[in-house]
């Protein structure tokens, strides 16, 4: 029997925790808007979950960025997608490892615009359909570098705090209504996470993951999707998901 058989719509889905949150929630019973920029890997991603539970998929190409772009796509979109009931912000990422002194700009830019501005032009856009309908759920994927700053990545860590603040801020201004918001902090996750941030050199990316056991993308979707199944009146503020080698930010307990 499905635990779960509304809308979700996930942004940055085409891979990762976002492709492994799909596929979670698909299993489940669940209809899909999957949104993110790769329109060919939405496709891909779509066909393979139609054919294994045969889910129902609605795709979106999606910069979240672009608040214009964002808020055209969300607010119009066919009358039967558009009451969402879980909405997963995970389209995040980091560029670039420096100290302040030595950052780019145009790494700054597009975290900031990413993780913080971005989450908050999609937020922005579906809330107000859950708020009048009185039920949604909003769960923003953040890092334990918002808690814990990482060296040579003050910003992206300053983005993730940003996220744990409006996520907090989100559930105070959403007090008296029964829409429910989780902020999942993923430690070590192998994904393509670090190949991004290297900017495709996949060599320097594998180390970050080498001597020990990171996390899986399904580990932080078996987090998503746990918080989402609670009953109503039960809300997951926040859950920190680390490897057992992990015990904070920089201090991995490595086999080799």
């Amino acid at each position: 029997m499905s635990r779960f058989t509304g809308t979700v719509l996930i942004t940055g889905a085409t891979a990762g925790i976002g492709a492994a949150c799909a596929r979670a929630f698909a299993a489940e019973g669940a209809r899909l808007l999957l949104a993110a920029r790769r329109t060919d890997r939405l496709e891909e991603l779509a066909a393979e979950l139609r054919e294994a539970h045969g889910t129902e998929s609605h795709l979106v190409a999606l910069d979240v960025r672009d608040a214009g772009v964002v808020s055209l796509v969300l607010e119009h979109l066919p009358p039967e997608w558009s009451a969402i009931d879980v909405l997963v912000n995970n389209a995040g990422l980091a560029r670039g490892l420096a100290t302040i002194q030595e950052g780019e700009f145009r790494d700054w830019e597009e975290m900031i615009d990413t993780n913080v501005k971005g989450v908050l032009y999609v937020t922005r856009a579906v809330l107000p359909g859950m708020v009048k309908r009185k039920r949604g759920h909003v769960i923003n994927i953040g890092s334990i570098v918002g808690s814990e700053v990482a060296p040579k990545a003050a910003v992206y860590s300053a983005t993730k705090s940003a996220l744990e603040t409006l996520t907090t801020g989100l559930r105070l201004d959403l007090f008296g209504t029964p829409v429910r918001v989780t902020l999942v902090h993923p430690g070590l996750v192998e994904t393509e996470f670090s190949v991004v941030r290297f900017r495709g050199d996949e060599e320097r990316a594998a180390q970050v993951y080498a001597g020990y056991k990171p996390l899986d993308p399904e580990d932080i979707a078996d987090a998503v999707l746990y918080a989402a199944t609670r009953p109503a009146h039960v809300n997951i503020d926040r859950m920190v998901v680390k490897p057992t080698a992990q015990a904070r930010v920089g201090m991995i307990a490595k086999t080799e």
